[in-house]
This record gives structure tokens, C-alpha cells and sequence, in this order.
């Protein structure tokens, strides 16, 4: 710097005192001997910046948990499970080690070349997540495909908790017929309790609905007390921790090829173990689907099949004196006259069953939806 150069020859060349120095170019006499040293025993390359950085950060990971860092990330990489920074996190403080937060953890995954940038997502917030209260409120199934390492195609079917995603049994199978659905779900509520509802796609093996009657598992599900929900076709969302348990499992199983029915269902069985038992999930605050599966009493069946649905809601009456409402996946325009075009209403909503009155409270009428109409008419008991 031309500055520091300035300082230093006004002092070696010229003979001007360090004080002098510093007053003279307004700096502290400390800096002015501080150049003064470096020049001596540096020659011109004192001159050049240099970083502020500290030359220690007390704060720093220690090597040892650094290292161990990524020991930990390629072995649970070579194991087929997750190896994301929370998951290091919670093993790191099983063994004992004062573990950085997961975000440095992250960064130090970042530097050592283990995690390459994904493309900017679609923020968290805005998905709408749903999530039953209770273990046993509600399990969810589907079936998946798999190959054995000679090419052969089996299926897995799995019985899944909802709200601790505790994998409940799951079994492989040549094909999944609704006979060993119906045999795995009885064995299910064996061991874990009969829920109070269970979630599954439109498959053939647990619904009749594409051929309009009802199948042996939903005569099942009505004879236990379990109330019956199923997705939208094309809509796999609707049951996306299943899914989502697909992902995780076949992960695993990729790492450990089974070349027989009964070798894969061995290899079920561990992996079914250690997701329940020890890897820490992300989607219940990093417990693991046993520890929140037994941390509350379960819910019991009977106790949705055959409750009503409440709700209220405000809406304001449109030009044409309707209200909208969404039933049975539909937007219905419910009539409620034109005295009340622009005036804010109450909508007092029993399963199909629509009460009208004032903000005040003051009854305007009542009507019954009928699922066959977008446009309801006016009911009876109008004012």
C-alpha cells in the first residue's frame, strides 16, 4: 500500500522519529513501529494487504467431530439410508459428541465436497401438510414393485402409521392380491390395534369402486369400525407419507440386493427395524416413529366412521344472492335470496346439512345440499 510505504521510508530514509511519523500522517506510533518491524524483516513485501482474519476461531468444530462428520456421512450412505445433516446431527449425540448445529453441519458437508447445490425448490410454507393427532387415527397402505437380482418383478405391500410413520408390517410378495391385503391387515391390528380410519389409493386390491360395488377389504374395514378414506386417482399426494416411505425404503434395498422372496424379506425386516428403532425422522422433530408412536394413547375404532362434520364459516352474498361452499369436492352456490345481496353471512355447515343467519345470529333458513347440483335452490324454512 502506497500509504504504508509513505510511513515506513519517512522513518528508515528520512530519519523522522516514530512519534513525528505518526502524528504527521495521523496513525498510532504502535502502527508506524509494527510497519517499521515488518520492512526490516520482510523487505518490500511488507507493503502488501493482509487478511484480519483471526488466527484461531475458539468457536471452530474440533477436527475430531469434523472428521467423524464425515465418517458418519459415508456410512450411512454405504448403509442405503438417509445422510442428511439432521440425521448426523442425532447420531453424533448418541455417541456422545457436543454436536454443531445442523446447519454447520450442512456447511461443513458443503466444503468437504459431499452435497452439491440443489435447483432453488418451492418454499415449505407452502405446502399444506396433514397429519392425524393420534397413532392409530389413521394408517395408510399401498403396495409398491421391486426386482430380485435375476430381473423377477415382486411387489411390497406396507401398512403405514399416519401419525408417527412408524412402518406397521411390511411384507413382499410375487403378486398382492386383496386376499394378503386383508390377511396383512388382520395381522396388523394383531399386533398394533384396529385404527380408526386407514387411507389407501384406488387399487383393485382395496376398493371396488371402477366396478360399482364393494370388495372383501372394505366389508372388512366396515365390520371392524374403520372408517374407509381413499385419493383421487392420479393424486398420489393424498398418500404421501407412504409414498414417501417408498422412496426411503427402495433407497435402502438398492444397497442390498435380495436374490430370493424370502432373502428381500429378510432384508425387510432389518431395514423396517432400523427405521423404526433408530433413524431419527425429520417430520416428528427428529424422534423416531417408535418413540412417537408410543408417546400417546392411541385412538380407537368406532370413533370416526361415524361422526358428523362441523364446521363455520363467513361468506359474503353475491349479486346474485348465492354463497359459495365446497362439499364432496365440488364449489356449490348455495341460494340465499336477493335481500341479502352484499351482506356478510354465517354458515353453519352439518355433513350436507347448510344453516343461514346474520352476523347478529338472526336465522335466515335452512337447506340440504343435494350432491347432484352445483346450483342449490332455496330451502325450506326460508324467511
Amino acid at each position: 500500500m502506497v500509504k504504508n510505504q509513505i510511513i515506513v521510508e519517512s522513518v528508515v530514509s528520512q530519519g523522522l522519529g516514530v512519534r513525528a511519523t505518526a502524528t504527521k500522517y495521523g496513525v498510532s506510533p504502535a502502527w508506524v513501529s509494527t510497519l517499521v518491524a515488518r520492512y526490516r524483516s520482510e523487505g518490500p513485501s511488507a507493503f502488501e494487504p493482509r487478511s484480519k482474519r483471526p488466527h484461531s476461531n475458539k468457536l471452530a468444530t474440533p477436527p475430531a467431530t469434523e472428521d467423524r462428520i464425515i465418517e458418519l456421512r459415508k456410512e450411512l450412505l454405504e448403509f442405503g439410508t438417509d445422510a442428511g445433516a439432521d440425521t448426523i446431527h442425532t447420531h453424533l449425540e448418541r455417541e456422545g459428541f457436543v454436536a454443531p448445529s445442523i446447519s454447520t453441519i450442512q456447511r461443513i458437508l458443503t466444503r468437504r465436497g459431499f452435497v452439491t447445490p440443489a435447483p432453488k425448490k418451492r418454499p415449505k410454507s407452502s405446502y399444506v401438510r396433514f397429519c392425524a393427532e393420534l397413532p392409530n387415527e389413521c394408517w395408510q397402505t399401498d403396495m409398491t414393485h421391486w426386482h430380485l437380482t435375476d430381473g423377477t418383478g415382486v411387489e411390497i405391500l406396507t401398512f403405514l402409521d399416519d401419525h408417527s410413520r412408524k412402518a406397521l408390517k411390511v411384507r413382499a410378495y410375487p403378486t398382492v392380491t386383496m386376499t394378503n391385503v386383508r390377511r396383512l391387515f388382520r395381522q396388523s391390528c394383531d399386533c398394533f390395534g384396529t385404527p380408526a380410519s386407514l387411507l389407501s389409493d384406488n387399487g383393485a386390491i382395496y376398493n371396488a369402486a371402477s366396478r360399482g360395488g364393494r370388495s372383501g377389504f372394505e366389508s372388512d374395514l366396515i365390520a371392524a369400525g374403520v372408517l374407509y378414506k381413499h385419493s383421487r386417482p392420479y393424486h398420489p399426494q393424498t398418500c404421501g407419507k407412504v409414498e414417501r416411505w417408498h422412496r426411503t425404503l427402495k433407497k435402502f434395498l438398492a444397497k442390498h440386493p435380495a436374490a430370493t422372496l424370502g432373502e428381500l424379506q429378510v432384508v425387510l425386516d432389518e431395514f423396517v427395524r432400523y427405521y423404526n428403532e433408530v433413524r431419527p425422522h425429520r417430520g416428528i422433530n427428529r424422534r423416531t416413529p417408535s418413540v412417537a408412536y408410543n408417546a400417546r394413547a392411541k385412538a380407537q375404532p368406532n370413533t370416526l366412521i361415524h361422526q358428523p362434520h362441523w364446521r363455520i364459516r363467513t361468506d359474503t352474498v353475491d349479486v346474485r344472492g348465492h354463497v359459495t361452499l365446497r362439499h364432496l369436492g365440488k364449489l356449490r352456490h348455495l341460494n340465499v335470496g336477493w335481500a341479502y345481496r352484499g351482506h356478510s353471512i354465517r354458515l353453519y355447515v352439518l355433513d350436507d346439512v347448510v344453516t343461514f343467519a346474520t352476523e347478529d345470529g338472526e336465522f335466515i333458513g335452512e337447506t340440504k345440499i343435494d350432491p347432484n347440483r352445483d346450483y342449490q335452490p332455496k330451502g325450506d324454512g326460508f324467511r
